[in-house]
């Protein structure tokens, strides 16, 4: 019983510890240095900081809204892997959902974008859910996607004769964990 426990405190443990080596102190995100629109709210601490690989976002040629003699690549949803130390530390999906390796999950609701480069998705702040199991994730309070490259709607034709199609996106992103401070 005892190496059952044991792994239950090491586990979330080693997670954050490879999260936060992988950007030292020096590194970590300067708030104030970013559109206001995407900073975190006062009285929040960054936990940790991860970066895509192999981020996809799919996307679907769909009639626009209330006007379905046009059509639009519509957003249909994310799939990535998140790193921090040079290792895979969880997932993120629709939903849109970030699961941490040990199991924990949490979910969340934009709260603002902000403009990046052209030809990268915006940067994003997204106001979280009470995460799900227990690890890494649990106490996360705020999410920010920065540094993004990429992931923007296809640039190919979206008409009746493409409607249903599907493309898929490479993009690359930073994901910055914060709770409240204590």
């Amino acid at each position: 019983m005892r190496p059952l426990v044991l792994s239950l405190i090491v586990l979330p443990t080693a997670l954050i510890t490879a999260c936060a080596s992988h950007h030292p102190a020096h590194q970590k995100v300067d708030n104030a240095g970013l559109p206001e629109a995407v900073r975190v709210p006062a009285g929040h601490t960054q936990a940790w900081h991860t970066t895509t690989s192999a981020g996809e976002i799919t996307y679907e040629c769909r009639a626009k809204k209330d006007m379905a003699d046009q059509f639009e690549w519509a957003f249909v949803g994310p799939v990535a892997t998140l790193n921090a130390g040079g290792k895979a530390v969880g997932k993120y999906y629709a939903g849109p959902t970030w699961e941490a390796n040990d199991g924990s999950k949490v979910t969340g609701k934009q709260v603002a974008v902000s403009p990046a480069a052209p030809g990268a998705i915006p940067l994003q702040l997204v106001k979280t859910n009470p995460a799900e199991g227990a690890g890494a994730l649990v106490g996360v309070s705020y999410i920010q996607r920065l540094n993004t490259q990429g992931g923007v709607a296809p640039a190919l034709p979206c008409g009746t004769a493409q409607k249903g199609q599907r493309q898929v996106v490479s993009y690359q992103a930073d994901y910055v964990f914060y709770k409240p401070a204590m």
